[in-house]
């Protein structure tokens, strides 16, 4: 409407010549009347400009209005464009960042994922290779189980099965044996008293009676078997047997020979059939072939033993070695018991505790075989 109106005003209406009317007959005779209705025609004439005048000044007016409306319409429309680009570059900082960071996010979870990977391949070797060993350790173990369970069934302590038990052969027979004699403390468990002391008469011939507060410990003990020493039965022994006979003249020196038999990781070897490694650099030997370690006198020593694998060598006596195999033989025993590789009714168990304490109590009191 206002470019239709522009328009009108551009073009005002054409405003025509006004003619001059014809004199009536009155007014011929009237020239002065004449006059006057000319000078009444020019009056319509200044007013007709007038008005167009003023249209074209209101035209220009509104014009005027007209471009301030639009110049502060088009500056509005410029300050919101200048707010929207404002918007829009915040907004692709912002999605900049965003991706920037789902980014990272998403390198920082492969990574993970990764590591995780190669943690669980990690431990997966290492748990086969566990498995692995746990299978050959159970082989071994059922393979030692079936070798103890016949040397218990075919081997008595009165007469024991010298093919099952190369160390009861004589010193001449053992010394054409191949390899490296060396005895565990578990390997010597079942030796019989024929070899480590003094053969005791048969069975037939020995009167024995059950003692009521001993058979009740061990019967106790035998319910619920245990290598722990608070228990009464255990602790008895320890009392009586295991710490008299271990109880040597080097008491930091009888200690670790006490922990290392409580923990089956005692070994004897025979002097004669040592072997030490070329290259290797020998052992701490403390003693000597001519002094023991553990009673610190002067003795022929035929054995030493090691603790644990330190690699410690230390001469020992024969009676020495008397009272540690006495131990070792008893807790081996009871091992077995406990394991469960002993059938027997609990009488003859008793039996067997009673006469393995009787070791300890002869081997402590310095009776010995002379084959040691």
């Amino acid at each position: 409407s206002q470019v239709s109106f522009e328009e009108e005003s551009q073009n005002p209406p054409a405003v025509g010549h006004w003619k001059p009317l014809m004199p009536s007959k009155g007014d011929k005779e009237e020239p002065e009347g004449g006059c006057q209705d000319a000078g009444g025609a020019d009056e319509p004439q200044s007013t007709e400009q007038l008005n167009v005048s003023r249209l074209r000044s209101s035209s220009v007016e509104i014009r005027e209005k007209g471009s301030e409306f639009l110049r502060d319409e088009l500056h509005k429309a410029q300050k919101e464009l200048k707010l929207k680009d404002k918007e829009c570059e915040r907004l692709s900082k912002v999605r900049e960042q965003l991706e920037q960071e789902l980014e990272e996010l998403t390198a920082s979870l492969f990574e993970e994922a990764h590591k995780m990977v190669r943690e669980a391949n990690t431990k997966q070797a290492a748990a086969e290779k566990q498995l692995r060993e746990a299978r050959g350790k159970i082989d071994m173990l059922q393979a030692e189980v079936t070798a103890l369970k016949t040397l218990v069934i075919t081997s008595t302590p009165s007469s024991p099965n010298r093919e099952l038990h190369p160390q009861l052969q004589s010193p001449s027979k053992a010394g054409f044996r191949k390899g490296h004699g060396r005895n565990k403390s578990t390997s010597s468990a079942m030796v019989s008293a024929a070899s480590q002391s003094v053969a005791p008469e048969p069975v037939s011939r020995e009167c024995k009676e059950v003692d009521s507060i001993l058979f009740a410990e061990f019967q106790a003990w035998k319910e619920s078997p245990t290598l722990d020493k608070s228990c009464s039965f255990l602790d008895r022994i320890y009392r009586e047997d295991v710490g008299p006979c271990l109880d040597f003249t080097k008491q930091e020196l009888s200690e670790l020979v006490r922990v290392a038999v409580e923990q089956n990781t005692l070994t004897i070897e025979p002097v004669a059939s040592q072997t030490v490694p070329v290259g290797k650099v020998a052992a701490e030997e403390c003693g000597g072939p001519k002094k023991c370690a553990l009673s610190g006198l002067p003795r022929t020593c035929k054995h030493r033993i090691m603790l644990g694998d330190s690699g410690n060598y230390y001469y020992i006596s024969p009676s020495c070695r008397a009272r540690i195999t006495a131990v070792c033989n008893f807790f081996t025993y009871i091992r077995y018991i406990q394991q469960g590789l002993v059938r027997q009714d609990v009488e003859p168990m008793y039996w067997e505790v009673m006469r393995l304490r009787r070791e300890m109590s002869l081997a402590k009191l310095g009776f010995y075989p002379s084959e040691m």
